[in-house]
C-alpha cells in the first residue's frame, strides 16, 4: 500500500524511436497508468523512458538517448522483434541511458519501471536536501554521478564501504555523509590508522581491561565498542600493519572481539567504512595488504575525482567556502581576474587546497565589495594572463578528433554544450546567458529552438 500511495504522485514521459513490437506502447501506458503513473509525452527533466523499437541504425538510436539523458534520467526498453546483442545494450548505457528492460509483458515492464522510479524519486529528493547539498558541493556531472551513487549505498544498502582517492578530494565528508544517511542511531566512530602505535594499537581497537599492562590504571572501550550499534570509519586503512588486518578481519567475520587482559567476547555489530590514498589492489599483489580483507572492506568501492576532473565546481566550492568564512554567511562576489585565477591555479591538495586558497584571499579582504586581485597573495600572483586554450581543453578536443569527429560537428557540440552549461549557471535565464556569450537574445532564442527541433527530429 505505501508503495502504491508513493507512486502515485509520480509522472514520467515517454517517447519511442523506431517501431515498437505490436501494441507495446498502448499496453504499457495502460499498465503504467493502473500502477498509478501519470505518462506524458513530451520529454521533460525527471524521469523517461524511451521505447526502442525495430528499424533505424545504432546510431541513431545512441544518440537519441544521449540528447534525451543530458536532461533527464532516461530509462530504454528493448521493444525490438530482435533483442539487441550485448555490446549494443552496453552502449546504450555508455550514451546515458540508465537501464535498459527487455520487453516480455506490460505489466511486468510497467513493475520494473515503478520500482525504478520509486527508487530514482527517493535518490533524487535525498541529493537535492540541505543534507547532502551543503555537505557535498558540486554539480559537474561526474560529481553528481559519485553523490548518486553514494546516497544509494548510504540509504538503501549496509554494505561496507571503501572511499579511495587523492588527499583533499573529500573522502572523510563522504563517510559522514554515509552516516547521515544510514538511518543508524548509533555514533560515527573515527579511527586514523596512521597514529596507532603498535604498543597501543590493540588497546585502541579492542579496549582494555584495568591492569593489561603498565599503565592500564582503568578499563577502557576501544573502537570496536563504540562504533557497536553505529559506523565505524577506519582512515588510512592501508596503514594497519598485517596483524592487525587479520585481528580486523576476524572481528569484521564474527561480529565479537575480546579485550586486551579480557577471555571474554563482546559482541559488535557496525557498519564498516575505510578510506584510503594507497592502491590495496597493488598492495595486496604485493603481499603487503590481505586480499581476504580487502574483499571484506571493498563490498562497495567509491572513488572522488580529484579537481582538476571536476573544474566547473571550483566556482560553487569558492562560493561555499566564502559564505563559510562570511560571519554573516553571504559571501562576497568575485572581481573577473579574481575568479579567472582561482580558476586557472592549479590545486595539488584538491579540494582542500582550494579552501584555503580561498580563505587566504579572504582573510586579507578589508572593507565592502567584491575580492579583488589585491587580495590574492603576493607569493600566489599569476604573472600574465593564464593561457587560454588551457590543457583540459585541447585533451578534449584531441580526444574527439582521435575519435573521427569532424570539424562541423565538433563545433556544433561545442556551442550547444557552452549554451547548456551557461542556461543551468544562470537559471534558464535568457537574456543574461546571451550576454555572457557574447551573442544577441534573438540568436539564442533561435538558436535553442533549432536543437530542440532537431532533437524532436531525431527522436521522430
Amino acid at each position: 500500500m505505501l508503495v502504491r500511495e508513493a507512486a502515485m504522485a509520480l509522472s514520467i514521459w515517454m517517447q519511442t524511436l523506431g517501431t515498437p513490437a505490436r501494441g507495446a506502447e498502448p499496453m504499457l501506458r495502460d499498465a503504467l497508468d493502473a500502477a498509478g503513473i501519470a505518462v506524458q509525452a513530451q520529454p521533460a527533466r525527471g524521469f523517461g523512458v524511451l521505447l526502442c523499437g525495430g528499424c533505424g541504425g545504432a546510431a541513431d538510436r545512441l544518440q537519441a538517448v544521449q540528447a534525451l539523458a543530458s536532461q533527464a534520467a532516461v530509462l530504454a526498453v528493448d521493444c525490438a522483434p530482435e533483442p539487441l546483442a550485448p555490446d549494443a545494450m552496453w552502449g546504450m548505457l555508455d550514451a546515458g541511458a540508465t537501464d535498459l528492460l527487455p520487453f516480455s509483458s506490460a505489466e511486468l515492464c510497467a513493475q520494473q519501471i515503478v520500482a525504478r522510479l520509486q527508487r530514482w524519486d527517493a535518490v533524487q529528493r535525498l541529493m537535492a536536501s540541505t543534507a547532502v547539498q551543503g555537505w557535498l558541493v558540486g554539480d559537474s556531472p561526474v560529481w553528481r554521478a559519485l553523490v548518486h551513487s553514494v546516497v544509494e549505498v548510504s540509504a538503501f544498502t549496509q554494505s561496507p564501504v571503501l572511499i579511495t582517492g587523492e588527499t583533499g578530494t573529500g573522502k572523510d565528508l563522504i563517510a559522514q555523509l554515509i552516516h547521515k544517511l544510514s538511518g543508524t542511531t548509533g555514533e560515527l566512530t573515527v579511527l586514523d590508522c596512521t597514529t596507532l602505535s603498535p604498543e597501543l594499537a590493540g588497546s585502541e581497537l579492542f579496549g582494555h581491561e584495568r591492569g593489561a599492562f603498565t599503565g592500564a590504571t582503568n578499563a577502557r572501550d576501544g573502537a570496536f565498542a563504540m562504533a557497536d550499534g553505529g559506523i565505524l570509519f577506519l582512515d588510512e586503512v592501508g596503514e594497519l600493519p598485517l596483524p592487525l588486518q587479520a585481528q580486523l578481519l576476524r572481528v569484521v567475520q564474527e561480529h565479537k572481539y575480546k579485550r586486551v587482559g579480557s577471555n571474554i567476547w563482546n559482541p559488535s555489530h557496525f557498519r564498516l567504512v575505510c578510506a584510503t590514498n594507497r592502491d590495496l589492489e597493488a598492495d595486496v599483489a604485493a603481499g603487503t595488504f590481505r586480499a581476504d580483507l580487502y574483499y571484506r572492506i571493498a563490498a562497495w568501492r567509491c572513488r572522488p575525482p580529484p579537481l582538476r576532473e571536476r573544474k566547473s565546481d571550483i566556482l560553487p566550492l569558492v562560493e561555499h567556502f566564502l559564505r563559510q568564512l562570511d560571519p554573516k554567511g553571504q559571501g562576497r562576489p568575485l572581481d573577473p581576474a579574481v575568479r579567472e585565477y582561482l580558476l586557472a591555479r592549479e590545486y595539488k591538495g584538491n579540494v582542500r587546497d582550494l579552501r584555503q586558497t580561498v580563505a587566504r584571499i579572504w582573510y586579507r579582504h578589508a572593507g565592502p565589495g567584491p575580492l579583488t586581485i589585491g587580495d590574492v597573495p603576493p607569493d600566489e600572483r599569476l604573472h600574465g594572463a593564464p593561457a587560454w586554450p588551457d590543457q583540459p581543453f585541447c585533451d578534449a578536443i584531441r580526444h574527439a578528433v582521435d575519435r573521427g569527429v569532424s570539424l562541423a560537428r565538433l563545433g556544433q557540440a561545442a556551442a550547444d554544450l557552452a549554451i547548456r552549461i551557461v542556461l543551468e549557471q544562470e537559471g534558464d535565464n535568457n537574456q543574461r546567458a546571451a550576454q555572457r556569450l557574447g551573442v544577441t537574445d534573438r540568436a539564442l532564442q533561435i538558436r535553442r529552438k533549432a536543437a530542440r527541433d532537431d532533437q524532436a527530429a531525431d527522436r521522430g
